[in-house]
């Protein structure tokens, strides 16, 4: 990759690791079914204005409008409630570095899925690896019998279920533009979100700035902008580079959780990022190339990670 490639994977990382503070923010005010509807809503305004802007057409066949529904739903209605739900007993930073399983489980998702691909005995030996991760983050809850902490960790694995399933539902959006795709399915998303939260958490009452400040900063800088940069310089860097992505965000959410939460970084969870990230090598395939000699590259790549 280019270096000019290389700082915006940079920065989308950093920008995916903020959210996980800005959900730290929202829930201290709001529930986690408005922390969601708040940033499909803020983040489909301004994919909306982006794409009037670029004077994009819209899709002409009606059905795939239900599938954008659908889509938005599973891929960020749902996932971006899930994250805050969880960060009521969880810190930001293992949260991000749970997100981290996002390729891995989309692999397994993968197996299931009609058309999607195998895995193969270095992928299978990621998926492990990933899961061993986990497995190591959630010992302490375990051992200590804090059962709201396991259940945190389970949902948010709950959560990279859904990025996992949205990736591959995705194909079905093969030859629409990028940001029309990025601005429909959120507003599918925003109707579901906006939808629920007034059933279950009723109207919000926001009384704090930081609140609001939270809320566009991660309506329109972790989830429009993002998005935008992320579907331009996908299809230029391949897939595999994009995952880089998936490294740098779990380390922003713990320096960010760190400097601005006061949250501490415990030897689990140094060493359930590091069982992750071992997964994530193994499944990108280049240090599997190289620690046995072998020269041709793997066109497949892992999916890009859907961002937090």
């Amino acid at each position: 990759m280019s270096l000019r490639d290389w700082f915006w994977v940079v920065l989308l990382g950093t920008i995916w690791g903020t959210s996980f503070l800005f959900n730290a923010i929202l829930i201290r005010e709001l529930g986690p079914f408005w922390v969601s509807a708040l940033r499909v809503t803020i983040g489909a305004a301004g994919c909306w204005a982006v794409l009037v802007a670029l004077r994009r057409p819209l899709p002409r066949d009606p059905m795939i409008y239900g599938h954008f529904l659908v889509y938005g739903l599973i891929c960020y209605a749902i996932p971006f409630a899930l994250f805050p739900l969880a960060q009521g007993h969880l810190a930001a930073g293992v949260a991000a570095i749970i997100n981290a399983m996002t390729p891995i489980m989309t692999v397994l998702v993968s197996q299931l899925w009609k058309g999607g691909e195998r895995a193969t005995p270095q992928k299978t030996a990621g998926v492990i690896a990933g899961f061993a991760g986990v497995a190591i983050l959630a010992a302490p809850a375990l051992a200590g019998g804090g059962s709201s902490q396991l259940w945190a960790i389970l949902t948010c694995l709950a959560a990279t279920l859904c990025y996992a399933v949205s990736l591959n539902y995705a194909r079905i959006f093969r030859g629409i533009e990028a940001s029309t795709v990025a601005a429909l399915s959120l507003t599918g998303a925003a109707i579901g979100a906006v939808s629920a939260a007034l059933v279950f958490e009723g109207l919000p009452e926001i009384e704090r700035a930081e609140t609001w400040g939270a809320a566009f900063g991660i309506g329109l800088i972790a989830t429009t902008f993002a998005y935008q940069v992320m579907y331009r310089i996908l299809p230029r860097i391949g897939a595999t580079n994009f995952t880089s992505v998936t490294f740098i965000a779990p380390v922003s959410a713990v320096i960010l959780g760190i400097a601005f939460l006061g949250e501490h970084v415990e030897p689990s969870h140094i060493a359930g990022m590091v069982g992750i990230f071992l997964g994530l090598l193994l499944l990108d395939g280049r240090l599997w190339r190289r620690l046995t000699g072998g020269r041709r590259a793997d066109r497949s790549g892992i999916p890009p990670a859907t961002g937090p």
